[in-house]
C-alpha cells in the first residue's frame, strides 16, 4: 500500500507537467484548429533561456518568468511572421502543419547552435526536500507542480470568463467569420493565443526540466508525446480535458512502469496509448471534447 501511495503521488506530479504542456496544445488548437508540432521545441528554447538567466545569477523563478515573457512575445511573432502568411488553416491545414514541423527542426538546431548539445544542470525549482504524511513521503517538487497547475487553471478560467480578450478568444474559437463581422480583431486574438500557448508551454517545460535535473536538446520529444497523449485523451478542444488527461496519463504511465514488470520504464508510454485507443474507440472526440456537427 505504501508503494501504491508513493506512485500515486508521483503520477500526479508527472501528470501535472503533462497537463501544462497539453494545455498549450489545446490553446492553439481551440484558436486555429491546428496542432502545433513545434510546441515542445518552443518550450525547449524557453528552458535553455531560463537556464542561461539562472546561470548568470538570476533567481530561478525570476529566470522562468522572464523566459515566459520572452516566449509570449516569440509565440506572437511566430504567428504573425510564419503562420499567418502561409494561409487560412480552415481552408488548407497541410502547409501550416509543414511549417510547424519545420519550426520543430529549426528551433532544435538553433538551441544546439547557441547552447551546444552537452547536458546542463537545471535546478530544482521547488527545492529538493520532502515531508511525510503517515507512511507517504511527498516531495516539495510534487506539491509545487500541483499548486502551479492549479494556479494555471484558475488564471486561464478567469481569463476566458472575465476578460475581453478571453471572451474574444472564445468567440474566434466558436466562429471565426462571425467574430470578424462583429468587429473582433481576429489577427490580434490569434497572436495573443499563440503567445499565451508559448508562455504556458514554457512553464511546463521548466517544471519538466526541473524533474530531469539535466537538460539537453533532446529532452522535449518524450514530453511532447505525453502531452499529445493527454490532449487526445481529454479532447483537443477542452482545457479541462487537457488537465484531466494529463493527470490520467501520468498515473497510468507511472503505475504501468511500476507494476507491469515486463513492460518496464522504457515502454510505459505504450500503456498510455492503449488507454487512449480504448477511449477514442468509444468517444473519438476525447473525454471532454465536443462532437463536431456539420450541415450538409
Amino acid at each position: 500500500m505504501d508503494l501504491f501511495l508513493d506512485r500515486l503521488v508521483l503520477g500526479l506530479q508527472q501528470g501535472a507537467i503533462y497537463a501544462s504542456v497539453a494545455m498549450a496544445l489545446v490553446l492553439i488548437y481551440r484558436a486555429t484548429g491546428l496542432i502545433n508540432f513545434a510546441q515542445g521545441e518552443m518550450a525547449l528554447f524557453s528552458v535553455f533561456l531560463s537556464w542561461q538567466f539562472w546561470s548568470d545569477g538570476w533567481p530561478i523563478w525570476v529566470a522562468i518568468i522572464a523566459s515566459m515573457a520572452i516566449s509570449f512575445v516569440g509565440g506572437a511573432v511566430i504567428e504573425r511572421v510564419l503562420i499567418r502568411p502561409v494561409g487560412d488553416v480552415h481552408a488548407n491545414a497541410l502547409p501550416i502543419v509543414i511549417v510547424t514541423i519545420g519550426m520543430l527542426l529549426a528551433i532544435n538546431a538553433l538551441v544546439g547552435w547557441i547552447w551546444g548539445t552537452n547536458g546542463r544542470t537545471y535546478p530544482k525549482i521547488f527545492g529538493g526536500g520532502a515531508f511525510e504524511i503517515g507512511p507517504i513521503t511527498i516531495s516539495y517538487q510534487a506539491v509545487g507542480v500541483l499548486v502551479v497547475l492549479a494556479i494555471e487553471v484558475l488564471l486561464l478560467y478567469l481569463l476566458f470568463q472575465r476578460t475581453k480578450i478571453g471572451l474574444a478568444m472564445r468567440s474566434v474559437t466558436s466562429n471565426n467569420e462571425s467574430s470578424r463581422l462583429v468587429g473582433i480583431r481576429v489577427g490580434r486574438v490569434l497572436m495573443f493565443g499563440w503567445g499565451l500557448a508559448a508562455a504556458v508551454g514554457a512553464l511546463g517545460g521548466a517544471m519538466y526540466a526541473s524533474e530531469l535535473a539535466t537538460i539537453d536538446t533532446n529532452i522535449m520529444f518524450q514530453l511532447l508525446v505525453y502531452a499529445f497523449a493527454a490532449a487526445t485523451l481529454g479532447g483537443f478542444d477542452s482545457p479541462v480535458g487537457a488537465v484531466v488527461g494529463g493527470l490520467i496519463v501520468g498515473e497510468v504511465t507511472v503505475m504501468a512502469g511500476g507494476y507491469i514488470t515486463w513492460l518496464g520504464e522504457p515502454l510505459k508510454l505504450g500503456a498510455a496509448f492503449a488507454l487512449i485507443l480504448v477511449v477514442l474507440l468509444v468517444r473519438p472526440e476525447g473525454l471532454f471534447g465536443r462532437k463536431q456537427v456539420q450541415r450538409v
